[in-house]
């Protein structure tokens, strides 16, 4: 099969269609969704090196379960040993023998095939649209949000970043807050927003402080501090983003205002695919291109542009 291969350089290569292990799917990627995590590991986040890619839609060709066969299908990341302290404190996600689809020890989606264990995947409902249904991933992420935080409609909320996954977590958030805020340094990404009746505001622009959430998904290193001076006393800054670097942050401020800093990854599929089945959640607008798989390495290199959303690559 081809694949997009990195081993400190990102590569189509022809590899050897993977055979699914005893409880595991082969799955025929039909799409799949470019995303900044992917692009950090180019410069070296977790050290990866094997098939990129973590967010697809793809056709079930192969399980032992007869309901999945023929069926199209998104998959939660993280494959989980169901043994460790985590998992049976039923944190799977923290699974410490845990394999992460094209992140940590498991070849991912920027493949024409993957496997994955037949319970991470979810069938996707009938007329959703494999460049609606690729978000499902990064929409699930959204909404973890929501189950580690008490979110109230009329609560302050902040998100710190115009981006793909700023974006999605300003309309999942919007959805329990008609008072969120998304802040951005890009009037064209905002105006994405706008036009879904969210708030914007630009990052030189006055904002008051005072929000009882901030949630930090701008990939930089002044995010954080930035969050920590817009946050209420007693309030929640949750971290969203992953980076290749390291980053330095002034303790005075978290511990002064006895902030709770959340951190948060993956979430929900559930929640996700209906709202994508039900247009509550709008993706359409931020595919800015879609790429052939046989050029999964250029279209890396097009999903680094600052003037690029997101960037699907079709099998």
């Amino acid at each position: 099969m081809k694949a997009l291969f990195f081993d400190g350089q990102a590569s189509m290569r022809d590899l050897a269609e993977p055979g699914p292990p005893p409880g595991e799917a082969l799955v025929r990627v039909l799409m799949a969704g470019v995303c900044n995590t992917d692009l950090e590991i180019m410069q070296g986040y977790m050290g990866f090196q094997g098939v990129l890619g973590h967010e697809f839609v793809g056709m079930v060709e192969a399980c032992d379960n007869e309901h999945l066969r023929g069926k199209r299908v998104v998959g939660e990341i993280n494959c989980v040993c169901h043994d460790c302290r985590y998992c049976q404190l039923e944190m799977p996600n923290h699974c410490a023998r845990r394999t992460v689809l094209g992140i940590l020890n498991r070849n991912g989606a920027f493949a024409e095939y993957l496997t994955l264990p037949e319970e991470n995947l979810h069938i996707v409902p009938e007329g959703v649209p494999d460049e609606v249904a690729v978000f499902t991933e990064p929409v699930a992420a959204a909404f973890r949000i929501v189950e580690q935080l008490s979110i109230e409609d009329g609560q302050r909320v902040i998100v710190l970043g115009d981006g793909k996954l700023g974006q999605l977590i300003a309309q999942v958030l919007w959805l329990r807050s008609k008072n969120t805020l998304c802040v951005g340094k890009h009037p064209w990404k905002l105006a994405l927003l706008d036009a879904l009746n969210i708030e914007t505001a630009l990052s030189d622009d006055s904002i008051e402080p005072g929000a009882d959430v901030v949630v930090e998904v701008t990939g930089s290193a002044a995010g954080l501090q930035r969050a920590l001076e817009l946050v209420r006393p007693e309030g929640a800054v949750v971290l969203k983003t992953t980076v290749a670097g390291e980053s330095a942050m002034n303790m005075s401020l978290p511990v002064i205002n006895e902030v709770r800093i959340v951190g948060s990854r993956c979430g929900p599929f559930r929640p996700a695919l209906e709202a994508l089945a039900l247009g509550n959640v709008e993706v359409r607008p931020l595919i800015s291109e879609t790429y052939p798989l046989a050029e999964a390495a250029e279209a890396m290199e097009r999903a680094k542009a600052p003037d690029v959303m997101k960037v699907l690559l079709r099998a």
